[in-house]
């Protein structure tokens, strides 16, 4: 009974973790492509990233309603993942609205790789809940369309791109090993023992390799 009860704990800490680290991710995420739209080269394309920052922002509210459900308050939720995630923002500044872009499809799909991935730990209500706020969806295509689009515009673009991904992506696995030492309950450990540096080793390995294949498929180096 006592170990049911203590998994049943850590589900419900991984949950609460989880969900913290997603509002947070999306509230900035908001803040950032709102600021980030100003330097749109069209109104279409500002309005394109303008229309995109709104759906952050509808995604963290869904999760704080969720996070409300579940009696937790969403700022106590998101306050542990604040610092680590402005200090990875303010490491990774874009330069223009090419490398603005870049990041957010980088910043987009990683994380959503990384909150899949650490849901599938979880009850099937929260996976699916999961699974529906941090899937691949229309944003995630328009963004992708958007740095083909500036690469077929300019091909000269593809080097600096490629070397900024590189950068961004080294930056956000550093940020999910930093997040998941910091947190051991988002993590596989939840799947019964092992040693935490090794599963999110193994965790960040999977989002590399994940990354990879989605660079590969812009014609970018990984």
């Amino acid at each position: 009974m006592s170990t049911s009860l203590d998994d049943n704990a850590r589900v419900q800490r991984l949950s609460s973790e989880l969900l913290g680290a997603m509002a947070y991710g999306e509230l900035s995420a908001f803040g950032r492509l709102s600021f980030d739209s100003r330097y749109a080269p069209t109104l279409h394309d500002r309005a394109v990233l303008a229309k995109i920052a709104v759906g952050a922002y509808g995604n963290f509210a869904l999760i704080s309603s969720r996070l409300s459900e579940m009696g937790l308050d969403a700022e106590g939720a998101m306050l542990p993942f604040q610092r680590s995630f402005d200090h990875f923002h303010e490491r990774t500044k874009p330069a223009d609205w090419f490398e603005s872009v870049m990041k957010a499809y980088v910043i987009d799909t990683v994380s959503s790789d990384f909150y899949r991935l650490v849901a599938s730990y979880l009850d099937g209500g929260t996976q699916l809940f999961v699974q529906k706020v941090a899937s691949a969806d229309q944003a995630t295509e328009v963004l992708r369309v958007l740095v083909r689009r500036a690469l077929a515009d300019d091909p000269r673009l593809a080097s600096r791109l490629a070397l900024w991904g590189r950068r961004l992506v080294g930056e956000a696995l550093t940020q999910a090993q930093r997040v998941g030492m910091e947190h051991p309950h988002l993590g596989p450990l939840l799947k019964g023992g092992g040693d935490a540096r090794t599963a999110v080793k193994v965790l960040t390995a999977e989002l590399a390799e994940r990354h990879g294949r989605r660079m590969s498929g812009l014609g970018l180096t990984a």
